[in-house]
């Protein structure tokens, strides 16, 4: 297993930065890169590994709440990563352009940043928007579209429609929601880009970041607001983690994801239409393949259909229970040592780092597409001396997570309602204008 695993203190020591070195403006299309960050020196690798593990749990946590409609109805639970599998997204906003620093989330649809004059806000290393300096801001009306487009939004007395996000960690963020003209890279710009303006906001959102830019596929999300020009497509090149090479993240025509060796799986359409639902068929261990078996009520009528979640926010792959107890059996057969225990209990198949064993090749299948995770991903050194499979069961939500994206070009097409996944060295995958 020596030759496939890399500890995982260097995955969880990097915070992903997207700068703006290098943007393509091209019909619609814009590319941006994704720069790492040093980790905190004062934690020892390992304390930054259960971070990255308890942030996975959490996540999970945050979008498994969104996905009951109770919660959708009242206020919303926007999943939030506080560190380590952070991508922050550098962009621009208001007449003149003000440089802002957010958390790119495809969990959350709504765009929102600090504003003045903030009663409560968090400390953040740039200067907090002050909307009055601006020639494009503007209040959005209430009952308007882009007002019931939000999850939770009210009215003040001012006929002023106002947001409130609710985080699952008691995180929060309220203000008005308002447009702006929003600006990535050099010339891609947006004008009435709605946005949250927040004068309330507390938490642990961190002081390098101004908010959150939401990603998601919900009505409010870039994505879906600015489809005219970006034409509901952005895909991200995701290196290893112990690479120092920047990976990239691009939209509209420069996020066409075209070749003869690109696989495609349909996007399913469930509630809540934030997230980007695929349909996981089987796993295969070398040549044997286990098959996904629909066990739930509602996941029979569907036929199993939108049963995994793809976010680039999640750590760790979270597998439904049914699914992963076919596939440990199957890793076990295919690997001739013997397993050990996690004291930590969070990790359920692994393997002393002394038994030096090889992992298998594994590959997740989804509907028409089969995507041979990465080696080094599947198996990690998740403390001295241990090695743990980083697929891990779950009896409710399944995410794919972003260690088992890595090595791929991953093209979300929103008007094709596909997902498409293209084995790419990410070192080399800067485009040029």
């Amino acid at each position: 297993m020596s030759c496939y695993y890399k500890s995982l203190f260097v995955l969880v020591s990097l915070v992903c930065l997207i700068s703006l070195a290098q943007s393509i403006s091209n019909g619609g299309g814009v590319t941006v890169g994704l720069i790492r960050r040093a980790y905190d020196p004062s934690k020892t690798r390992f304390q930054r590994l259960r971070d990255a593990i308890d942030r996975s749990f959490s996540r999970k946590s945050f979008l498994l709440r969104k996905t009951s409609r109770s919660t959708v109805d009242q206020t919303p639970q926007a999943p939030l990563t506080r560190a380590g599998g952070e991508f922050l997204i550098e962009y621009q906003i208001g007449t003149p352009p003000v440089r802002q620093l957010s958390i790119a989330d495809t969990g959350s649809d709504l765009t929102w940043i600090q504003c003045k004059p903030c009663t409560n806000c968090y400390k953040q290393n740039y200067p907090v928007f002050d909307s009055t300096a601006s020639t494009t801001y503007k209040t959005v009306g209430c009952g308007t579209a882009t007002c019931t487009s939000g999850e939770s939004t009210t009215c003040n007395n001012k006929n002023v429609c106002q947001y409130q996000v609710q985080y699952a960690d008691q995180s929060f963020t309220q203000g008005d929601l308002a447009t702006e003209t929003l600006t990535l890279g050099r010339t891609a710009s947006f004008r009435s880009f709605a946005f949250g303006c927040g004068f309330d906001n507390e938490g642990t959102f961190g002081s390098t970041g101004s908010g959150v830019f939401g990603l998601g596929n919900g009505k409010i999300s870039i994505v879906n607001q600015e489809s005219s020009a970006i034409r509901g497509r952005f895909s991200y090149c995701l290196t290893s983690y112990d690479s120092n090479v920047t990976s990239t993240i691009s939209f509209g025509s420069s996020a066409v994801v075209t070749g003869p060796k690109v696989q495609s799986t349909p996007l399913v359409s469930k509630d809540p239409d934030t997230f980007y639902y695929l349909t996981l068929k089987g796993l295969s261990v070398g040549e044997q393949r286990v098959e996904y078996k629909s066990s739930s009520g509602i996941d029979q009528q569907s036929g199993g259909k939108g049963n995994i979640i793809i976010d680039s926010g999640t750590t760790l792959t979270f597998l439904p229970s049914n699914l992963y107890e076919g596939f440990e059996a199957a890793l076990k057969s295919a690997i001739k040592a013997t397993p050990v225990k996690d004291p930590e209990g969070t990790f359920n198949l692994c393997y002393s780092s002394r038994s030096r064993v090889t992992a298998p090749l594994i590959t997740a299948h989804f509907e028409g597409a089969d995507v041979v995770l990465p080696r080094d991903q599947t198996f990690l050194e998740v403390s001295d001396g241990l090695v743990c499979l980083t697929l891990i069961p779950s009896q409710d939500l399944a995410i794919y997570g972003n260690l088992h994206q890595a090595g791929f070009l991953i093209g979300y097409d929103i008007p094709k309602k596909q997902v498409n996944f293209l084995p790419t060295d990410c070192t080399k995958s800067r485009r040029s204008s």
